[in-house]
């Protein structure tokens, strides 16, 4: 893309630097890619001699890519001699040997003699030959230097913007003493050992949870292993949040912990009875009112949900099984699992019709599905929450209260 990576509110940096001299090109494509090759390291003029499709070019305008400032500066010779007749310091690039006794130097060392003689005053150019055969030997003798690439023997034609690139890039890399044009921004401040430290007591109280750090006679070792994974990482500041962050949403799931007040029975049944007559069989996505009632539930469980989620995220059985409040389908039961296939629904006491209306149409909706559905009452969670977490894992319902 034109102007891919360029900065406009940046100026251009334009030094003094030598004078591009192309010898009859015959493509105005390669005029255009030429000059955007001397933007891109601030080289500004450019001399043509004897361009093959005259001048000025459309299709050399069109392939600079924005480069218009050096192309509307083109400097015209009918002759290579008259192009550089005030230049104090001549290269001639070229891929073959002239059989000419004088200094043969590469991109690099070009550009530091082309420093050094503008800036005791003189004036360099390089000269660049035609697409198809380069420069010739007369042209070539004009040259105080050969300047040739490191390039394989084999195959050593370079495309004409090619080369000028490599001399701008030596160029201009010597003239600005190799400064990159931005850095980004440093790594925040390594974390102290008080951050590890904290965050390595979180994730051990988290997997002690779920069981992990078994048998217990290898406990001390996997901890060791675990120390030295985060320690050889050498973790900013800003990896620790990160991190206590990845291993929290693990632990508490997909929607995080349970948040905001406590429903009581009759509260949590009204809330249902609004969303049930909301919901009317339409997905969540599909109104706003079903998505907020259902929020609101996630929000504000009830004792018995709250006892419940708590199993679920630390008894190893379920442990980051179970999901709170989430859609299946069109429907959202309690607690969910994707992977057992199995859904929850807690029965609070002194429902309504209209709630427990709902509930069946969303149960005979999941097991029509491969859904196992487990009814549990909110005093068997409260009473007895063993057996309640024995039902789930067997995945036989229960009878209402």
């Amino acid at each position: 893309m034109s102007g891919s990576g360029t900065d406009k509110t940046k100026a251009r940096k334009e030094l003094a630097g030598p004078i591009v001299v192309l010898v009859e090109p015959q493509l105005g494509e390669n005029i255009g890619m030429a000059a955007r090759a001397m933007g891109n390291f601030g080289l500004t003029r450019l001399r043509i001699v004897k361009p093959r499709d005259g001048w000025p070019n459309v299709a050399a305008q069109r392939a600079a890519a924005g480069a218009d400032h050096i192309l509307d500066k083109v400097e015209l010779f009918d002759t290579v001699e008259a192009a550089v007749a005030d230049c104090s310091l001549l290269f001639a690039t070229t891929a073959r040997a002239h059989d000419q006794a004088k200094p043969v130097v590469g991109p690099e060392e070009a550009a530091r003699q082309s420093v050094t003689e503008i800036a005791s005053g003189g004036t360099a150019a390089i000269l660049f030959g035609r697409e198809r055969w380069g420069l010739n030997n007369e042209e070539a003798a004009l040259a105080n230097r050969i300047v040739t690439f490191p390039v394989s023997p084999g195959f050593a034609s370079l495309n004409l913007a090619q080369a000028v690139l490599l001399m701008g890039y030596e160029w201009f890399k010597l003239s600005t003493g190799n400064a990159l044009p931005f850095t980004m921004p440093e790594r925040s401040e390594r974390a102290s050992s008080h951050q590890m430290q904290a965050f390595f007591d979180n994730l051990i109280g988290e997997l002690d949870k779920v069981e992990f750090l078994r048998p217990a006679e290898k406990r001390d070792t996997m901890l060791v292993n675990l120390r030295n994974i985060f320690t050889r990482m050498e973790p900013t500041k800003q990896d620790m949040h990160t991190l206590h962050g990845v291993v929290m949403a693990i632990a508490e799931g997909r929607k995080g912990p349970a948040k905001g007040g406590v429903l009581d029975g009759n509260e949590a049944t009204r809330l249902r009875a609004l969303l049930a007559e909301h919901s009317e069989g339409r997905a969540p996505s599909e109104s706003g009112t079903v998505r907020g009632l259902a929020r609101l539930l996630r929000r504000n469980p009830t004792d018995a949900e709250r006892l419940l989620w708590q199993a679920l995220t630390t008894d190893r059985r379920f442990a980051a099984q179970f999901k709170r409040q989430t859609p299946v389908g069109r429907h959202i039961p309690d607690f969910v699992s994707f992977s057992k296939r199995v859904a929850i629904e807690i029965v609070n006491p002194g429902e309504n019709d209209v709630v427990r209306k709902d509930r069946a149409v969303r149960s005979n909706w999941l097991a029509e599905r491969g859904y196992c559905v487990v009814a549990l009452s909110t005093d068997q969670i409260e009473r007895d929450l063993a057996a309640a977490l024995d039902l789930i894992e067997n995945g036989a319902p229960s009878a209402s209260a």
